[in-house]
């Protein structure tokens, strides 16, 4: 199974370890809908921008392997959104179905909650039909949102082309708190 995985915050001296790892989502599957993947350098910036308002979360195993990772980022990115956020999670493929996943998620949603973030938001690529489903795209990404308690809320069709077929993205939510929201505080409080 591994050694003990720990959950910590991503550092930029991750980035390229993580940058593989979303190479291969790029390169191979339409999980992802960029068709360039970014390197070792613009993935550290991005580790860097997010975190100046949002958790950036590795998944590390006590080898010292990065096994994924998971973040969030501004929902729209208009002011008013502020309560809301979305979610981005990548595991390296022979990670999947180990509880990675959800001690990722489960270390994103306890600071999102922590910094007034009522509900998350997850953008997804599905195949067009079940019977779609292969290797470069299949509906995993649905059912481990499902378990995580996310529900479909939308689904734009064929609005991206990869690998020769059209795709539909399918749209996520997750409440943190329960309806009705209480009156949020004036300002998001910063990670860290």
């Amino acid at each position: 199974m591994g050694s003990p995985v720990t959950i910590r915050d991503a550092r930029k001296e991750d980035a390229p370890a993580l940058a593989a790892i979303y190479r291969h989502y790029v390169e191979k599957t339409a999980v992802t809908f960029d068709e360039t993947a970014p390197d070792d350098e613009a993935f550290a910036e991005k580790i860097r921008e997010t975190k100046k308002a949002h958790p950036f979360l590795a998944a590390e195993e006590g080898d010292g392997r990065i096994l994924g990772y998971a973040f969030a980022h501004p929902f729209v990115g208009r002011a008013a959104y502020r309560w809301s956020a979305e979610t981005t999670i990548y595991l390296v493929p022979d990670a999947k179905r180990r509880g990675i996943g959800r001690a990722l998620y489960g270390g994103l949603e306890e600071r999102l909650r922590a910094m007034g973030i009522l509900t998350l938001y997850a953008c997804i690529g599905v195949p067009r039909e079940e019977r779609e489903e292969d290797g470069i795209l299949t509906f995993d990404s649905v059912r481990f949102h499902e378990k995580m308690g996310y529900r479909t809320v939308g689904t734009f069709s064929c609005c991206a082309y990869k690998f020769g077929r059209w795709l539909d993205m399918a749209w996520m939510e997750k409440r943190l708190a329960p309806l009705p929201f209480p009156d949020p505080p004036r300002e998001i409080e910063k990670p860290g």
